[in-house]
């Protein structure tokens, strides 16, 4: 009986002996050098606020460990296996990979969480530890008597939290320093397991990834996809997705839920742009709806072609956006009811006559989106277009 040479291989390689245990603060500090980052097709910071507390919280309260974090070890930098990185948070590209250099394959958004504890970024401002609560909480307000900001609690500068504490004299007594040095020590030597592997290929990391993380899903691949852009100058997320959604909260939606549609919202906003610009006409499943994404197409496009659709996007979704309100329309928390606008004013960049503002304000009033097929929902934009 013929055996494969590669299931023997397989079964000489245990991959799970290695492992090792690291100080959250120790991974804080690779960070902050740059001796750990992210492989270039990692997608953006994707965790709510409310996500991040409950990390925290869950090192601070639980008896169980958090799940082990996945690290590619680059030894080999030749340009198959050395993957471009990018740091943390910022996603600054970074210079070629130098052996030995540390690459997150799984466990970004939780080692992002700790930095900005650790850093003490802003985007943590509102995090608190309350000590009459028990535990970590959001506070929009000013910091309470009894409350301290995580960012202090958990800095790498450890006078932070004195300074603090000697400051607000509720916090000053012995004891109260005394369990919040032990709080903060605690955090300080949380060890997160650590598996390593070594050389892999980026097709391999993303197996691994995927199988890690999502499963391969398809709102992961888009990420993905978009991410590895960053290495001709776009970055998707800072550029055009992050000012899609910022935009869309000025005006009070907030139809992203779950997370992933942060994502699949905005890039299917931008078929009709991809349209105008390649063909100036409308074809079928080329709807403004998350099922008709063209990630691929527009991957390929060049760099400034791509930048164009952004800016041709943003444009018509402020036209969209002031369209609701000037006309008192009622805003419906679903991203049919903007995507579709923005579609139309893709296609129509001229000011509306009285006769097409009214028609339109007529359909917004009287489109319904719920229990529609895709199909059904491709011909309501493709009528909407011919208004």
């Amino acid at each position: 009986m013929n055996i494969s040479k590669q299931l023997l291989e397989a079964a000489n390689l245990n991959p799970t002996k290695n492992s090792r245990q690291e100080y959250i603060f120790t991974l804080c500090e690779y960070i902050e050098k740059n001796e750990l980052t992210l492989p270039l097709y990692q997608r953006d910071i994707s965790w709510t606020l409310t996500k991040c507390v409950e990390l925290l919280n869950y090192q601070l309260l639980s008896k169980s460990p958090i799940s082990a974090i996945s690290i590619n070890i680059i030894n080999n930098t030749g340009k198959e296996y050395a993957v471009p990185q990018v740091s943390f948070i910022e996603r600054e590209l970074l210079a070629e990979p130098v052996r030995g250099q540390m690459s997150v394959v799984d466990g970004q958004q939780r080692l992002t969480t700790n930095y900005k504890a650790y850093c003490n970024h802003p985007d943590l401002r509102s995090v608190v530890l309350d000590l009459g609560k028990g535990e970590f909480v959001i506070n929009n307000e000013s910091c309470r008597k009894n409350q301290v900001p995580v960012g202090i609690l958990l800095n790498k500068d450890d006078g932070k939290l004195i300074e603090f504490t000697e400051e607000n004299k509720s916090l000053s007594s012995p004891m109260v320093v005394n369990a919040l040095l032990q709080i903060r020590n605690k955090i300080k030597t949380y060890q997160y397991t650590i598996n390593f592997a070594t050389d892999l290929k980026e097709d391999e990391q993303i197996n691994w990834f995927e199988v890690l993380n999502n499963a391969g899903s398809r709102v992961s691949i888009i990420q993905m996809r978009f991410s590895k852009l960053k290495a001709h100058g776009i970055d998707v997320y800072t550029q055009y997705t992050h000012v899609y959604r910022n935009k869309v909260h000025e005006y009070g939606y907030d139809f992203f839920t779950p997370q992933k549609t942060n994502v699949s919202y905005s890039i299917a906003a931008l078929n009709p742009a991809y349209e105008l610009l390649n063909s100036d006409k409308h074809s079928n499943n080329f709807a403004p709806i998350s099922s008709d994404t063209k990630e691929n197409q527009l991957c390929n496009l060049a760099p400034e072609k791509l930048q164009e659709c952004f800016n041709i996007t943003l444009k018509a979704l402020d036209r969209a956006l002031e369209f609701i309100e000037d006309n008192n329309l009622k805003k419906y928390n679903r991203s049919d009811y903007v995507n579709y606008l923005i579609g139309y004013f893709v296609f129509h960049k001229d000011e509306l006559s009285d006769k097409q503002k009214s028609s339109l304000i007529d359909w917004y009033n009287e489109v319904s989106f719920t229990n529609k097929s895709n199909t059904a929902r491709r011909k309501i934009f493709s009528d909407l277009l011919k208004l």
